[in-house]
């Protein structure tokens, strides 16, 4: 969930340092121009989880925390892009700022130019190799606001493209275009002006609108069919990214009933009774320990094709948490490959184990493996 506040530009870092290459070789500081077959874009919090991720696979890295100069090192050794994220606000717990887009703001074709110009600056600075917006406030069709944002991105796209050829700009759009939570924006027209829509297929409970119930983050038919949404508004699937949640929601029940069904707490959002903002995120690595003493272990829902189960916190209430795992995530992946979409990514590259455990490795093993589909894994590999 994401709510607005009132701030202008937030940096990445303070160190908006010298142009001098931190890394052990020169050419390492070069940015990124080839284009690979197929996209796997992982978001990055800050730390060093990324020392662990499966770069066979990685091909794309935003980064939404502290700018790492060994991170733009490593990545480029493999061939793989570090982009600058900017965000509104993300509420979410261990999170930085990476500079924001207030949409009044960027009205003015002045301000609009300064924080694009801004934002390729500090990307040159830190031999970055492009940016990621991610603007999440509800926006009219028809308003001000509605043709700042296209030509926000628009802007931005062009500027670092000839400040930094061969760079990527991508766009994070909700799980469908149906003015999910009132975020009416020209998808076709951002589509157009961008090098990729990075859809973020999960948070699909932010407006819950028939029974207070809990339910999957991101349910299999729904998913699927936002992307149809997508593709018959005339944007080319080879613009679109499908994002995945490393995460789930913890659901504490109001009433559980023989069946199952978690009642959950009314927590409105832009006009919908009742949200997932009455639950509460939990990495995939806490779910894999929570699990083993749950009340009912690993279950599966056959309509939402997500997993899911039930455990008592100490004071024995209910909860019912949903997820996704292997399983669930390369059906979706399948999609992809059959439809014909640039890649997959997912929120975020962090939240699983990397420890030594034997069952987390391959856990995590798991967890990147279920991204690609077969033959992008075999080249991969290859590669």
């Amino acid at each position: 969930m994401w709510i607005s506040v009132p701030l202008f530009v937030l940096t990445l870092s303070a160190q908006v340092c010298s142009n001098v290459c931190p890394c052990a070789r020169e050419e390492l500081c070069q940015p990124i121009r080839s284009q690979p077959a197929f996209e796997v874009f992982v978001f990055d919090v800050g730390k060093k989880a990324w020392k662990f991720y499966d770069w066979t696979k990685v091909t794309t890295v935003a980064a939404f925390g502290q700018y790492d100069a060994e991170l733009m090192c490593y990545a480029h050794s493999k061939g793989a892009r570090l982009v600058l994220k900017v965000v509104l606000l993300c509420v979410m717990d261990e999170i930085f700022f990476t500079g924001d887009v207030p949409l009044p703001d960027i009205v003015d074709p002045v301000n609009r130019t300064a924080w694009v110009q801004a934002k390729v600056q500090l990307a040159k600075s830190q031999f970055m190799d492009g940016i990621n917006i991610d603007v999440e406030q509800a926006v009219e069709t028809g308003s001000p606001e509605y043709y700042a944002l296209t030509a926000l991105v628009k802007e931005t796209t062009e500027s670092f493209h000839t400040e930094i050829p061969g760079s990527q700009v991508s766009f994070d759009v909700a799980w469908s275009p149906k003015c999910i939570d009132k975020r009416c924006y020209d998808y076709l027209a951002i589509a157009d002006s961008c090098d990729l829509l990075f859809v973020m297929s999960y948070d699909e409970q932010s407006q819950i609108w028939e029974d207070c119930i809990a339910m999957a983050n991101a349910p299999f038919n729904q998913t699927l069919t936002a992307y149809d949404q997508y593709i018959s508004m005339n944007i080319d699937p080879k613009k679109l990214v499908m994002g995945v949640p490393w995460y789930g929601y913890d659901y504490s029940c109001l009433n559980f009933s023989k069946d199952g069904i978690c009642t959950i707490p009314k927590v409105p959002f832009r006009g919908a009774p009742c949200s997932d903002a009455s639950g509460k995120q939990i990495p995939y690595s806490i779910m894999m320990k929570q699990i083993n003493s749950s009340i009912s272990g690993r279950l599966w829902d056959e309509n939402q094709q997500a997993p899911y189960y039930n455990y008592k916190d100490t004071e024995g209430r209910v909860h019912q948490v949903w997820y996704d795992d292997p399983e669930s995530i390369a059906l979706k992946a399948a999609y992809v490959a059959q439809h014909g979409l640039k890649g997959i990514g997912m929120w975020n590259g962090n939240l699983l184990d990397y420890s030594s455990d034997p069952i987390a490795q391959q856990q995590t093993v798991d967890m990147w493996n279920a991204l690609m589909p077969n033959e992008h894994r075999e080249s991969a590999a290859v590669s």
